[in-house]
């Protein structure tokens, strides 16, 4: 059992000084309000009755409207500090493991180790990595509650909790330390935690990159020399020199689905602020490189080429190279700004690299290994990563703008009218004007505004491709596919802008500059998706659009829309079957499928570590690039800290490796038939089980709008895009993060388990021996592991007992509505224990399960505090009154969020 006095040890210091905080922002009373309550609650969970319940109720009920802000504002803070507390014992824990020279689980020195008792050897494991790689992309889906002010004093605050561990600092010091700590909470106190304006796309580019500037530029090549020097140790060779299997890209400013504020034009300053980032970050790396360089001629000599290279003969010639170096990427930047540059530029990131290359080559040739690998290579690394791109974007639109535009084009072209085709005269018509070299663009008519934006799009990639490299944007991203048509429709709008086209004419391969990337999201479409990609394989022009991309093609799987589709069972075993079935179609067809994987952080929207998401997987699916989204809140809790970034890394990338070159276990190999009937036929109870309470059920809208805060939470200005993509108030079309976020807001997290209980109860009553075959599942079957403990994590966040008032604000839906949802729960919980022959929910996570008991006690006053707001905001008619209700809603859900680690 690991050591946890140093945690609590932190919590009881950052609980002490937040007290004595209170005190002297707010007074005494604040803090006895706080306590009151604090007690109330701790005796109400650790004895559930009508007493205990009224006790709690009476405690929140009677803080004044003039403190109440303050003293929700009191719990949201502590939970802020103990997630602090806690990202600080993980790292505590990782340096102890360093210390104690043991292979920590999950590390590349246990993966290379595994890979090493598979039989593989130092080339194996090279090719393996040119195969392999994991792409994670930052979006900017609206999860991340807390502002970018607070998580700045955040990572102050984290930094001072790791000088308390330093063995050498006095008792002076620590007080001192602690003095620091008190006036970063005073800060934290006195910063407004909910966000006043809504944030632009640009402000979401902004923060998106400030984890690329602040901690991943430099964690990043990193991880990658850890990857290196765990090959070289684990194989006994001197130097090796591994491809980059670890790459970023992002959505912010490129996914437009419903964001009408995602326009060409913030997609064009977007790849600006990116390359600017990037060209700053290597002219701040050049200057500390010629701090660090200072080797002399004279002391130790230096090539000729490198010598001749140079515009003045100087007896310090690395420092005289970066001296030039800089003034050719700061010509560079001029050019991007789209001025003259004054001399010499960098035309491509390869130009740069031939300079680096050259000190390189000069300094290993005379005795300075050590300063190539101490300080070029890293930069090496960093150039080879990061180009002049900074961070690849992803263009992402719904493929109903896509087809306007091409109708519109038809029309005006003089071609059939495209809306009134069918799909197989689509793919003709399609087909026909991709094979042909003639434009149906004309750039004298004025079109729509849907179509000249759509052509706009299409447009600034090809300028980007143009300013910035081919890596800039690499993806075209397409929402809702239903057709094999809705591809070609953008390849077809790609070519009109000159992205795709016949150099040489038809008969050559064509010049393709953009992937086109299907996105499957609902249950039907996953269904549907091996069909779709069966016929634009055997599509002459698709293929040879294919070919110019060395026949691999990206398919993205939406975990979101699928859950909120059809419950969490039905989505995820959908998602495994339809990458099984794409994968033989693909192995028939000579394609490399490379698939992106679109999770959210919520349990509900394909959450959970990541590395078990990873080894989920077909062992197939994993030999190729592996894409992933990392969402909202998910952003900031693994790359805001560089040690936990870099733990992130690792134990993704190396969950990759384990994962791809996995040998399915002897009972997978015999059973595995069986196991796919087993959930068949369980998937298709829990499908009718959720959809029977969330799309027929003739009370569930209504209890949803009352018994969660889904319509406040559309008022919290986390994001640009709207909450929903139409004014409907139906469930189809609400997007997923508020669905989900809601849920969990209110302690149901339903869409992460309802219709499991009643799929697994069905499918065991039909027969009892199915239950050994579910047990044989659990333990040897990745999938089914991750499935059921995701699940157990769910179910332990979830909470009933929290869930009933938030069911009371329904009425008589409520009545009607909250019975089944409970009982679903129990059916539920039972069964995961009666599969994984577990005591207690998270039996195999204590730490996690530990977490979850002890914060209870302390989010309950938060969820107390957000019904009875919710049901004072409803009934109140009173503008000014209403304001200030909501502002105190919206401080709840910021502090719940923080209690339980999730938004959406």
């Amino acid at each position: 059992m690991a050591n946890d006095a140093p945690l609590h040890r932190d919590i009881r210091v950052l609980g002490d000084l937040l007290g004595e905080v209170l005190v002297e922002q707010c007074g005494t009373e604040v803090f006895a309000q706080v306590e009151r309550i604090r007690l109330a609650a701790k005796t109400f969970r650790a004895e559930p009755s009508p007493a205990t319940r009224k006790a709690l109720t009476d405690a929140v009920a009677a803080v004044p409207a003039e403190l109440r802000n303050d003293t929700i504002h009191a719990f949201s803070v502590y939970f802020q500090l103990v997630n602090l507390a806690e990202q600080n014992h993980r790292l505590r824990r990782h340096r102890d493991y360093d210390r104690s020279q043991q292979v920590l689980r999950g590390s590349f020195r246990d993966a290379v180790a595994t890979l090493a008792n598979r039989g593989m050897n130092e080339d194996d494991v090279n090719r393996l990595l040119e195969e392999v790689g994991i792409e994670l992309v930052l979006t900017a889906h609206p999860t991340e509650a807390l502002r970018r002010s607070v998580l700045d004093k955040h990572t102050k605050i984290a930094a001072f909790l790791e000088e308390m561990d330093d063995p050498r600092k006095t008792p002076r010091e620590l007080t001192a330390i602690h003095e620091q700590i008190r006036t970063e909470i005073v800060a934290l106190w006195q910063t407004r935690s909910v966000r006043k304006q809504r944030i632009t796309v640009l402000d979401e580019v902004r923060n998106g990159l400030y984890f690329l500037d602040q901690i991943l530029f430099d964690v990043l090549p990193h991880v990658h020399q850890k990857l290196e020097a765990a090959v070289r140790d684990q194989f006994g060779v001197q130097s090796c020199d591994l491809p980059s299997v670890i790459r970023f890209g992002s959505w912010m400013g490129g996914d437009r689905d419903g964001n009408p504020n995602v326009t060409a034009e913030i997609t064009q300053q977007t790849l600006l602020l990116h390359c600017d980032l990037a060209l700053n970050k290597y002219a701040s790396r050049l200057r500390e490189l010629g701090r660090d360089l200072s080797s002399s001629v004279e002391r130790v000599g230096a090539d000729d080429e490198l010598l001749r290279s140079l515009d003045t003969v100087s007896d310090e010639p690395y420092r005289a190279k970066i001296n030039q170096m800089l003034e050719r990427l700061q010509n560079t930047r001029r050019r991007i700004h789209g001025e003259s540059p004054h001399g010499d530029y960098y035309a491509t990131p390869a130009d740069m690299m031939a300079d680096v290359e050259l000190m390189a080559k000069s300094l290993a040739n005379h005795r300075g290994e050590r300063l190539v690998e101490a300080y070029l290579h890293p930069f090496m690394l960093q150039l080879q990563l990061f180009g002049f791109h900074m961070v690849t974007l992803d263009i992402r639109q719904h493929s109903g703008v896509h087809e306007q535009a091409v109708a519109e084009l038809f029309q005006t072209a003089g071609l059939p009218d495209y809306m009134a085709c069918d799909e197989a005269e689509r793919m003709q018509l399609l087909s026909e004007c991709l094979a042909s070299p003639r434009p149906i663009r004309n750039p004298y008519h004025t079109y729509s505004d849907v179509t000249t934006e759509a052509l706009a799009v299409f447009d600034c990639v090809r300028r980007g491709h143009e300013i910035y490299g081919r890596d800039c944007v690499r993806d075209y991203l397409i929402s809702m596919t239903q057709g094999a048509s809705d591809l070609l429709e953008v390849l077809l709008l790609a070519k009109e802008s000159g992205l795709f086209g016949w150099p040489e004419g038809p008969s050559e391969p064509p010049r393709s500059h953009i992937n086109v990337v299907p996105l499957f999201e609902t249950i039907e479409d996953l269904e549907a998706a091996p069909a779709i990609m069966e016929s634009l394989f055997a599509n002459d022009v698709y293929r040879r659009h294919l070919a110019a991309h060395d026949h691999r093609q990206e398919i993205m799987l939406g975990y979101s829309d699928s859950n909120k589709d059809g419950g969490y069972l039905t989505a995820n075993w959908s998602l495994y079957t339809a990458q099984r079935r794409l994968l033989a179609i693909a192995k028939e067809q000579a394609v490399k499928i490379k698939f992106f994987h679109g999770r959210g952080g919520a349990l509900g929207r394909g959450g959970g570590p990541v590395e078990q998401s990873i080894l989920a997987q077909p062992t197939e699916a994993l030999r190729g690039h592996v894409k992933i989204t990392e969402q909202g809140e998910v952003i900031s809790q693994r790359y805001g800290h560089p040690g936990i970034a870099e733990r992130s890394l690792e134990s993704a990338t190396a969950a990759v490796l384990i994962g791809a070159t996995r040998q399915n276990s002897e009972q997978w190999q015999a059973a595995h038939e069986r196991w796919f009937a087993l959930l068949d036929r369980a998937s298709k109870q829990s499908f009718r089980a959720y959809r029977k309470l969330v799309f027929e059920h003739p009370d569930f809208l209504q209890y949803f709008h009352q018994a969660t805060p889904i319509d406040e939470i559309g008022k919290m200005n986390i994001g640009s895009r709207p909450a929903k993509r139409t004014n409907s108030a139906r469930i189809q079309d609400l997007r997923a993060i508020p669905w989900v976020f809601s849920w969990t807001q209110s302690r149901h997290l339903l869409p992460a388990w309802y219709g499991f209980g009643t799929a697994m109860q069905h499918v065991l009553q039909e027969d009892h021996g199915h239950l050994n075959e579910f047990r044989a599942m659990y333990r040897h079957w990745p999938f089914f592991r991750t499935l059921i403990d995701n699940l157990q994590m769910a179910l332990a966040k979830a909470d009933m007992l929290v869930a009933r008032e938030y069911a009371l604000l329904a009425g008589e839906a409520g009545e009607r509505i909250f019975p089944e949802i409970e009982a679903e729960y129990e059916r539920s919980r039972r069964v995961v224990l009666l599969i994984t022959e577990y005591d207690h929910l998270l039996d195999n996570r204590s730490v996690i399960q530990e977490s979850i008991s002890l914060r209870n006690p302390y989010v309950d006053p938060l969820s107390f505090f957000q019904v009875r707001l919710l049901q004072q905001l409803r009934e109140t008619a009173d503008e000014a009154e209403r304001d200030a209700l909501l502002a105190d809603v919206l401080q709840t859900i910021n502090g719940i969020a923080a209690g339980l680690r999730n938004t959406g």
